[in-house]
């Protein structure tokens, strides 16, 4: 084809929409005839076998003329005369295909990270990377860099067809690059966009993509991986100790700054491992502009964040838990992102990502932008990066952010600030969907993982299968026990007896979803006080009640989670710029704390009474609940050949001897944990040679025991050993 005045003018101003069609080999009847654009030259040649070539400039920027067939390459003459060679990208055809842009525009790309970002490979014989963004209303996008000095006329990338999808490959470009998208958007402004599939980022407060090479990397987990459905089941213990990275500890010798991905595997697997959780949950990783976002604001839902290292090293911190027989939970945002200029917010001009209205699109709680999830390249983008994580970086569960606010149209609006669903109502549906169909395509796709759902209000069937109109979760967090407890605990003891119910609602509701036990991050920030802190009474009292707490907790149905530094007591409040307080962690009463949660984890695992019917009615029955002495007691049961486990809770600060409760069996009963043991720092009465249980009736039970139920306690009692 002829060049045109007006191709010369797009090119030239930056609005050239057909690149491939102006630039690179063309046949002109008989003969070839190449058209370069690049600005500040003083000469251009193709050299075709050795042999160079004179393109003339043609106006501006713009050089062309005849060349013989054959591979070229291009030499350049500065105004200076340094002169240099490098690959034409015009010379070379797509590298996507039919088949991926047919499951772009369908939403069913399940493997969309293979098909979009920055992707080093070699095309046509020559390394380099390809680059691939969707933007369907964009007028032009170029990919600019350090490699084409930021200016968007130097690299404009070819539109596919009418499947909104941009590329180019540019030959001899390595991993490290510094990249972004410069998109002239469907209003006729420039922007510069980060790559939403990157697979990189700069440190904040630096906005641009990197090119990451995330290929080849050699697990070394099969072990874990093999056995992990087995790990991960509603019968298993799952105990979790969630963690945010920059916090956990600080290096001492750096001016505080935070520890690597490789040293946290170095340092923080033993500690979890040894303090005996079976998983270990993170707190957003995917890259974040703010620290004080703790991660729930992403921009980079494909990277894990530069902030500790790169990819290839968040990879040796998740083998390292693997190989320390240690389940990762990833954190994962798909409920709403934010509005900072470089990310998803009207990524092209328009609202792509997001809802137009703000009464669907913005999030007032936490000024943020909110997925539309009824467009099927949204819901493609997000369920294929919920694959992304379980197969690139193997990740063994996702605890889904914030589910309540996808499932409500109505969520912290007031009348009038919101719009309803097709049938009037308040649920959104199309969230839905998108909960449903992650969940049936990392389930099947991916074997042995659990997703985890956030979800804090009574949504029926949240960890119900989607076969059977559940959501599809794994597992849901019980936020109405968190809060009923944790109320309870606060109050002084001699109120207690008025408030027993919040103690006892849970059951109520305990096996309707299969239940995680949350303490996190959000109990112990923003004014709640610590763990510690939220105990009445002195220093020892506030002690007393958080180790029966914790008994209560660990022995009551459910899978269990604790934030990092409630094992140990941590006085303060999480402070998210600083590191936990191990000077305190040292403390008798403190290290007390935390050797009860590494027994209490030991007893959950080793005791299958305890964990196998977390999520089965057949697992619990209780035995006694009397509010007047504020004392809680019930059996934990498991298969019919598993050891019972009664446990007995002292919610007082009374000690009660001589006190009776009925037990399944007679015989001897052993006290595999008493939070009152002085090796916890308790005072140290109980029953450390064991009951004997003997006939007589009590508390509906055929055998009863004598025993001494200490003060703020919990007393858990296992039948059939001898002590």
């Amino acid at each position: 084809m002829q060049l045109t005045d007006s191709d010369r003018a797009a090119l030239q101003s930056g609005c050239c929409d057909r690149p491939f069609q102006i630039l690179g080999p063309h046949d002109r009847g008989d003969s070839r005839w190449l058209t370069v654009f690049h600005p500040d030259l003083a000469a251009l040649w193709a050299v075709t076998d050795g042999a160079e070539t004179p393109l003339p400039r043609l106006g501006g920027d713009l050089f062309g003329g005849p060349i013989p067939p054959g591979d070229y390459v291009l030499k350049a003459r500065a105004g200076s005369g340094r002169e240099w060679q490098f690959q034409d990208p015009y010379r070379f055809g797509p590298v996507l295909g039919d088949i991926d842009l047919h499951l772009i525009g369908e939403g069913t790309h399940r493997r969309l990270w293979d098909a979009l970002g920055a992707h080093v490979t070699t095309h046509q014989g020559v390394p380099g990377t390809h680059f691939a963004v969707w933007a369907p209303n964009a007028r032009r996008v170029s990919v600019v860099g350090d490699f084409n000095r930021w200016d968007g006329r130097m690299h404009p990338m070819r539109r596919l067809g009418g499947s909104g999808v941009w590329e180019i490959f540019l030959p001899d470009l390595a991993e490290g690059a510094l990249y972004k998208y410069e998109i002239l958007d469907a209003q006729g402004d420039v922007i510069l966009k980060a790559d939403p599939v990157g697979f990189g980022s700069q440190h904040p407060p630096q906005k641009a993509s990197v090119v990451r090479d995330i290929r080849g990397y050699g697990w070394h987990d099969g072990d874990w991986i093999e056995r992990r459905a087995a790990a991960q089941d509603r019968r298993a213990p799952v105990s979790i100790y969630e963690v945010h990275l920059g916090s956990w500890r600080r290096r001492l010798d750096q001016d505080g700054r935070f520890l690597s991905y490789k040293e946290l595997a170095r340092d923080l697997i033993p500690y979890v491992r040894d303090l005996g959780f079976t998983h270990i949950e993170l707190m957003p990783v995917s890259e974040f502009p703010f620290d004080g976002s703790w991660g729930y604001q992403p921009v980079g839902l494909y990277a894990p964040t530069i902030r500790f290292g790169p990819p290839h090293e968040f990879r040796d911190l998740v083998d390292a838990a693997h190989r320390a027989g240690l389940g990762v939970i990833l954190d994962w945002v798909p409920g709403h992102f934010p509005t900072d200029a470089h990310g998803l917010a009207r990524f092209d001009g328009t609202a792509l990502y997001e809802h137009a209205d703000p009464r669907e699109g913005f999030h007032q709680d936490w000024n943020t932008l909110i997925y539309n999830y009824g467009r099927t390249e949204v819901q493609n983008f997000l369920i294929a990066n919920a694959l992304y994580w379980f197969k690139e970086y193997h990740i063994d569960g996702l605890r889904v952010d914030a589910v309540a606010s996808m499932l409500y149209r109505d969520y912290s609006r007031r009348a009038g600030e919101w719009v309803p669903n097709k049938d009037g109502g308040r649920e959104n549906y199309e969230a839905i969907a998108f909960l449903q169909q992650m969940n049936v395509a990392t389930y099947g796709e991916v074997p042995g993982i659990m997703t985890v759902a956030e979800e804090s209000t009574s949504f029926p069937k949240v960890s119900a299968p989607v076969d059977t109109g559940g959501l599809g979760f794994g597992y849901k967090w019980n936020m109405g026990w968190m809060n009923d407890t944790l109320r309870y605990m606060a109050r002084e003891p001699i109120h207690r007896k008025y408030h027993h119910d919040l103690m006892t609602f849970g059951m109520v509701y305990a096996f309707s979803e299969n239940f995680i036990l949350p303490i996190s991050h959000d109990e112990v920030v923003h004014g709640k006080g610590s763990m510690l802190r939220k105990m009445p009474g002195d220093a020892w009292q506030q002690f007393a009640n958080l180790r029966a707490y914790y008994g209560f907790m660990w022995c009551h149905p459910g899978k269990k989670l604790i934030f990092m530094g409630c094992e140990f007591g941590q006085p303060e409040e999480w402070n998210h710029n600083g590191e936990l307080n191990w000077q305190a962690a040292e403390k008798p009463l403190n290290r007390g704390l935390s050797d009860l949660v590494r027994d209490l984890n030991r007893l959950y695992r080793e005791t299958p009474a305890l964990h196998v019917g977390d999520a089965d009615p057949e697992g619990f029955a209780w035995l006694r609940n009397d509010p007047d002495q504020s004392i809680l007691a019930w059996l934990r049961l498991g298969d019919t050949s598993d050891a019972p486990v009664a446990v007995i809770c002292n919610m007082t600060p009374v000690p009660r001897h001589g006190f009776r409760i009925g037990l399944p069996r007679t015989g001897h009963w052993r006290e595999a944990i008493n939070t009152d043991a002085s090796v916890y720092g308790g005072s140290g009465q109980g029953n450390l040679g064991g009951v004997e249980a003997k006939g007589g009736p009590l508390d509906g039970q055929p055998a009863s025991a004598a025993l001494t139920l200490p003060p703020l306690s919990v007393v858990v009692l296992v039948a059939g050993e001898t002590g």
